[in-house]
């Protein structure tokens, strides 16, 4: 990326001059390696400013221009903010939302997702795998019967983009939001893939000015940013099998001893999930207190980062089927490529520690405690 910030400063759409040409290049080498990862032809790929943004130009640029045929979207409860939060809105411009449950494992029923179908409906809206849990949902089905009905198929794979692999068409996705910070790359950069053809999917830009990418997305183009993905998604190409081998392998061991710690257990499913993921609820103690006694050392969150600030328990848990208080007592774990056994032995330690101290601080575990003696 260094080059770009600096010495190679061109404007990807200068076409009058040599800086330009090298930005275009750069640019183009990028949209190759992203491509490449996923499945894609270089000229489905969209680059924007994250997944976020990608996964408004997906919704709502399906909503608009497809809009002659209904107005119907299916999307699922524990989907992220970005996906939610556009559909909240297009449900005040008029748009009618069906929002399928999970299973306590946190999956949805392809089942009940073929009878939510309607004519009016023009876009199913399911995530590859979930932020919090890491629970991967059946793709590959979902495209199936999206393909079917005639029904554009968008999927948030924000997080499985470089853990798994992915294939597009394999997987019949129409439209797949990623992240480079994700997977290595730098924030605030990010790709929309906009399927060309079987069937060719329009969007309705929300940027313009200018026309760039295709018309799908105006403006100056982030070209470190974008070079940065690219090489991101070439490294995790070559990387993938074996980080996920040693992330799983990590995760499983951290699993395994902290739910050697009395009245804890796993959220979702630990069967359809991502490696490197792990999602734990720890009986009468509160994440909040958990973070605060690990948050000096250990890097935790008790949600995703787009709602940390929220003092609601974790809609993702509710829907799983967790009461407010098992929600509010879990934590989300994440291992990654460069993260050691040494850490992970640490963080058993402190977390056993800390989940101790806080319940002998608890009336209710003091209760649950008494409650057992005496039967």
């Amino acid at each position: 990326m260094l080059p770009f910030f600096a010495t190679q400063f061109g404007n990807a759409a200068s076409r009058h001059h040599s800086f330009g040409w090298q930005a275009e290049e750069a640019v183009d080498i990028a949209r190759e390696q992203v491509s490449a990862l996923i499945g894609a032809e270089t000229g489905e790929i969209v680059f924007t400013s994250g997944a976020t943004e990608a996964t408004n130009l997906a919704i709502k640029g399906v909503y608009e221009t497809y809009g002659v045929k209904g107005n119907h979207i299916i999307t699922c409860t524990i989907e992220h903010k970005a996906v939610l939060d556009t559909c909240k809105q297009l449900e005040k411009l008029g748009a009618e939302i069906t929002y399928l449950p999970v299973n306590s494992e946190g999956l949805i029923d392809v089942k009940e997702l073929e009878a939510a179908i309607k004519p009016t409906t023009v876009l199913i809206s399911i995530m590859y795998a979930n932020n919090e849990i890491g629970v991967i949902q059946p793709v590959a089905e979902i495209g199936q019967i999206a393909k079917k009905h005639n029904v554009v198929f968008f999927t948030d794979a924000t997080q499985a983009v470089g853990k798994i692999r992915i294939d597009v068409n394999r997987d019949g996705i129409d439209l797949l939001a990623l992240s480079a910070h994700k997977m290595y790359g730098p924030k605030g950069v990010g790709a929309l893939y906009v399927r060309r053809k079987g069937p060719r999917v329009k969007l309705m830009a929300q940027m313009h000015g200018g026309g760039h990418e295709k018309g799908m997305r105006s403006g100056t183009m982030n070209v470190p940013g974008i070079v940065g993905l690219g090489k991101a998604c070439e490294i995790v190409g070559k990387e993938m099998e074996k980080d996920a081998t040693n992330t799983s392998r990590l995760r499983d061991k951290l699993e395994a001893a902290l739910l050697q710690i009395e009245k804890t257990h796993v959220n979702g499913s630990t069967s359809q999930r991502l490696p490197h993921t792990t999602n734990v609820s720890f009986h009468y103690v509160e994440s909040e207190g958990l973070l605060m006694a690990l948050n000096k050392q250990i890097a935790l969150s008790s949600g995703s980062a787009c709602t940390s600030g929220s003092l609601e328990p974790s809609y993702v848990l509710k829907a799983l089927g967790l009461s407010d208080e098992l929600a509010y007592s879990s934590l989300r774990f994440g291992i990654g490529r460069f993260t050691t056994e040494e850490e992970i032995d640490f963080t058993i330690e402190k977390v056993k520690e800390a989940v101790q101290n806080l319940r002998e601080l608890s009336p209710l575990w003091e209760m649950s405690r008494a409650s057992i003696g005496n039967k």
